[in-house]
């Protein structure tokens, strides 16, 4: 099913990510964690949908969405910073199979922490501790939300740059070894999601580490 959903408002979250806020038709039902994919609905762009995390709370009035741009992508990403106030999308059913599955381990890459923005807001709400949050980016400037992990109870956030050597936080890449220095306790619940390449780094990192594939919940393409 098709659902038309009309911006209400847009806000900038980096110098390259966006926040965007959609009424909420009825009928579009979602899990925290999961994604829709949508394209805009104006000629030359119906049938160039991509996929992206809602950020709000299923319940809410409103359907939030935080989106990095890529300009260079020539795509929808390109499109969001141009959009304005009674711009409209085509979304399909949401999907995906990043949902709630209790504390644990978040492991995200640059954009890939969209889906854990609406689970940790959960957890949070809830009184959920123990979470911990290992989110890699290239510079300081691209943390997404680093505010908001900054001051989230119950969790506990940790920044991983591997382009700015002057970083404030850890420089290099998250591996094995790291994932080994900073965890403690292996018997968990590891959420991942990034690029490709990252989260089958992540993933061959933890089985080498004696995760099992089912403590794993995974989300591939960010």
């Amino acid at each position: 099913m098709t659902h038309t959903l009309t911006l209400t408002a847009i806000a900038p979250v980096t110098h390259d990510t966006w926040h965007l806020t959609f009424d909420h038709p009825a009928g579009f039902q979602f899990e925290p964690g999961q994604a829709t994919h949508w394209a805009l609905d104006k000629d030359g762009w119906r049938d160039k949908d991509r996929p992206f995390t809602m950020t709000s709370k299923p319940e809410a009035d409103v359907v939030e969405f935080v989106i990095k741009s890529y300009p260079d992508h020539d795509g929808v990403t390109e499109q969001i910073p141009h959009m304005a106030p009674g711009d409209k999308i085509l979304a399909e059913d949401p999907a995906g199979a990043i949902t709630d599955h209790g504390p644990g381990v978040f492991l995200a890459a640059g954009a890939g922490i969209t889906p854990f923005i609406a689970i940790l807001d959960k957890h949070a709400r809830e009184g959920v501790t123990g979470d911990r949050l290992i989110f890699a980016n290239k510079t300081d400037h691209d943390i997404i939300l680093r505010d908001k992990w900054d001051t989230m109870d119950g969790m506990t956030p940790t920044y991983v740059i591997s382009g700015q050597a002057d970083t404030d936080y850890i420089y290099g890449k998250i591996d094995k070894a790291m994932l080994q220095d900073l965890l403690n306790d292996l018997n968990q619940t590891f959420y991942i999601c990034g690029p490709g390449g990252f989260v089958d780094a992540m993933r061959d990192a933890l089985t080498d580490l004696s995760v099992s594939k089912s403590q794993m919940v995974i989300e591939n393409g960010w």
